[in-house]
């Protein structure tokens, strides 16, 4: 059954508009709404509903923009579902966030137990990213990983695992192409000869 959306819809591209007004893709001048946009449109294109697109446009905004706060306001405005799958989608809603590889590992951990619509939402979400990575790789080389935070070889690591679990527990459309993405990105690397311990994940991401 194709997906109709609605004016709630309309208000969601609204919100998350305003809301990361002022924030760009890191390293670069590109809106952050277009990976927003990017993201709701793989749900789409993977069979989701009106929900979860509209959770797609808005996965960040509590991470980014305001924490728990925000993601009450979301509730309010677009309903417990959209809130629901938004906050399971999120590794940390606090100011000084835990190290990277916890925030990671706790991550990797609970989508074994999510449910499908936070697994469609948090794997167009890394596609996105993988493939915005592999891009920047090939337009300005190694230099891209002096955007990020954690090391090279630990990205490669966590969106590896990423993989991993959206091949086991779907959606099985999305993870392929975020596998060979992962595949052509790991084999840049190795061709570059870029020198382990490089930064590769975005900072805060």
């Amino acid at each position: 059954m194709s997906t109709v959306l609605t004016r709630r819809y309309e208000s969601a591209l609204v919100y998350a508009t305003q809301l990361h007004a002022t924030q760009k893709r890191k390293g670069t001048e590109v809106p952050y709404i277009s990976h927003l946009l990017a993201v709701s449109g793989l749900v789409l294109e993977g069979g989701g509903d009106e929900d979860e697109a509209i959770a797609g446009l808005l996965h960040d905004g509590p991470e980014d923009q305001g924490g728990e706060a925000t993601l009450n306001q979301i509730r309010q405005l677009f309903g417990s579902r959209v809130g629901d799958i938004v906050a399971a989608c999120s590794d940390t809603f606090e100011t000084e966030k835990p190290s990277w590889r916890k925030r990671k590992e706790e991550y990797l951990k609970h989508l074994e137990d999510a449910d499908d619509s936070v697994l469609l939402v948090s794997c167009a979400d890394k596609l996105h990213n993988a493939r915005s990575i592999l891009d920047d790789f090939h337009q300005v080389g190694h230099r891209l990983w002096d955007r990020f935070n954690a090391s090279r070889d630990e990205t490669l690591w966590y969106y590896g695992a990423l993989s991993r679990v959206f091949a086991a527990r779907g959606p099985h459309d999305l993870a392929e192409r975020l596998e060979r993405i992962l595949q052509e990105l790991s084999a840049a690397c190795v061709a570059d000869n870029n020198p382990a311990g490089e930064s590769t994940e975005e900072k805060d991401a």
